[in-house]
């Protein structure tokens, strides 16, 4: 593993100057750990010129990978299965040190998902690729057979955002490899450092397999290495995961081509709550949203943003309503939520940082303060903390109550990036923070709605379509809201990101969540060439 420095990175002085970069600043990546802000060094930029090498490196050994047994294959993905159980503890904290996530975070976000997308593909990429027999038709049927082939499309090329460090490479690496390609992974930015550890465990287990060294590459720098890879004519499908900005920059750039493009890009999700749900429910169903909300410090792309519950007030209730009650026990925990770095004291952290710093935080909270405006109430958090400093300091916001966590020290967040776990209720849905995707640890409940109808309505009102979850004491209730919601996926009475965990199912959204799916059956096969024979 790459050494743990302790020398402090200059974060404000790397923000000036990114907001006007010169060639100089766009020479290297540096790396940093949000959390504490130790410096973590620098990795040069890849060159254009050089993307283009590393292309061709990667399409001549996927000429000779494409002809690798299905033997071979799965001993690779069992190799690298075993890396990430055998090695998980170092895997999660190389992901804390690049992202800030907590430790928890990373093992279930990072380590357990990848678990289970390489035992999926070890166990089923094989059928799934299989020659598949088609019905012939009437008129040749008696004469002929027929049937589709799936044939590796060459070389893939991967541009991965920063919040899954590990699992945003090992997820597109593990599906082309399966499937007969090669790939190159562009990483982000704020994610770099980490795949000098991941990089070389990763070109060990090609070795241990007999596997062609350059199957898989890396490339680093910013939007013109993004712009290398996606208008290279060696690369035969791009994937990128990130925002719907870039990726329409992307598709532009991949147009020229005629490069396929699988788009996944954010999220909005929406978490119904029906009236008819019990205290003990209730209970179970708090617990799970603040787990959905706070993971990852609620960076990620799957994750529920909009809580939307059905509780008529002109309807006659017991004395606390599904509303009231659900925000009771919100408002029980939220507050003590504790942040800092988890890779310093795990037992005494429950959050992690802000990866992106200070333009993320203040985004964070110009959607805070633009909902508490037009109406709604903080709960907890809901300020952010001064500007980061080189300085130690870790679980912050510990156990206060929201009022005094709107009284922070100028100095609260001085080991990094971070922003208290906020939670609003009584959210409006004309504010902002009901069509932006907020991509932070802000839990935002909106107003309740009247009906069933009310509530799918509000939902659907949204541009992103990635994920949705319903829940009902009736589980065909809940069944039939979230058939309802508009999503590439949806959950029944469950976090609507578990489905992620299947990895028998694909993974995608509509509208602004961007289209095709990775995952599944039907992300491999989106790797190949469909042929008829």
């Amino acid at each position: 593993a790459p050494p743990m420095p302790r020398t402090k990175f200059d974060l404000a002085a790397h923000e000036a100057a990114m907001a006007s970069p010169t060639a100089k600043d766009l020479a290297a990546v540096p790396c940093w750990d949000p959390a504490t802000l130790d410096a973590l060094g620098t990795i040069p930029t890849t060159s254009p010129a050089e993307v283009e090498a590393i292309v061709a490196k990667a399409r001549k050994a996927q000429e000779q990978w494409s002809q690798s047994s299905w033997t071979t294959r799965r001993r690779l993905l069992r190799t690298l299965l075993r890396w990430c159980v055998e090695d998980q503890e170092r895997i999660a904290e190389v992901a804390c040190r690049d992202s800030g996530k907590t430790l928890t975070d990373a093992v279930f976000g990072e380590v357990l998902v990848t678990c289970e997308k390489l035992k999926w593909l070890a166990e089923n990429a094989e059928g799934a690729l299989a020659d598949e027999r088609r019905a012939a038709g009437t008129t040749v049927a008696f004469t002929k057979n027929v049937h589709v082939e799936y044939r590796p499309l060459g070389v893939i090329g991967a541009i991965v955002p920063w919040n899954y460090p590990f699992h945003n490479v090992l997820n597109p690496l593990s599906a082309a490899l399966a499937s007969g390609n090669a790939i190159v992974i562009k990483v982000s930015e704020y994610a770099s450092w980490s795949t000098r550890y991941y990089g070389a465990a990763i070109r060990a287990c090609l070795e241990a397999v007999g596997a062609p060294a350059d199957l898989v590459h890396f490339v680093y720098g910013y939007g013109a290495t993004g712009a290398a890879l996606t208008t290279c004519a060696g690369v035969d499908k791009i994937i990128f995961v990130g925002s719907p900005e870039i990726g329409k920059r992307v598709m532009r750039q991949a147009a020229d081509s005629l490069t396929p493009v699988v788009l996944e890009l954010g999220g909005k999700d929406p978490f119904v709550l029906c009236d008819d749900l019990s205290d003990k429910e209730l209970d179970r169903i708090a617990q799970i949203a603040l787990r959905g909300v706070f993971q990852s410090m609620g960076q990620n792309c799957a994750g529920p943003e909009r809580f939307i519950v059905v509780d008529d007030p002109s309807a006659k209730k017991k004395k606390s309503g599904v509303y009231d009650g659900f925000c009771a026990r919100i408002a029980k925990v939220a507050p003590l939520l504790r942040t800092g770095a988890s890779v310093e004291e795990p037992a005494a952290v429950d959050c992690g940082a802000v990866t992106m710093g200070t333009p993320a935080i203040r985004r964070l909270q110009h959607l805070v303060d633009d909902a508490v405006a037009r109406g709604a109430q903080i709960v907890a958090g809901g300020v952010a903390p001064a500007a980061p400093a080189a300085k130690k300091s870790t679980s912050l916001f510990g156990g206060s109550s929201p009022s005094k966590q709107r009284e922070a020290p100028a100095d609260v967040a001085a080991s990094g990036s971070f922003y208290p776990p906020t939670v609003l209720k009584d959210v409006p849905f004309d504010a902002l923070i009901a069509k932006e995707e907020i991509f932070g640890p802000i839990m935002c409940i909106f107003a309740p709605c009247a009906s069933d109808d009310e509530a799918v309505a509000r939902a659907n009102d949204c541009g992103f379509a990635l994920s949705s979850c319903a829940f009902a004491q009736d589980p065909k209730r809940a069944a039939k809201v979230a058939g309802r919601l508009r999503a590439g996926m949806s959950s029944v009475n469950d976090l609507e990101g578990t489905t992620y965990l299947s990895q028998s199912l694909p993974f995608g959204g509509l509208g602004l969540s961007g289209f095709d799916r990775f995952a599944g059956v039907e992300g491999l096969r989106g790797l190949c060439s469909t042929r008829s024979v």
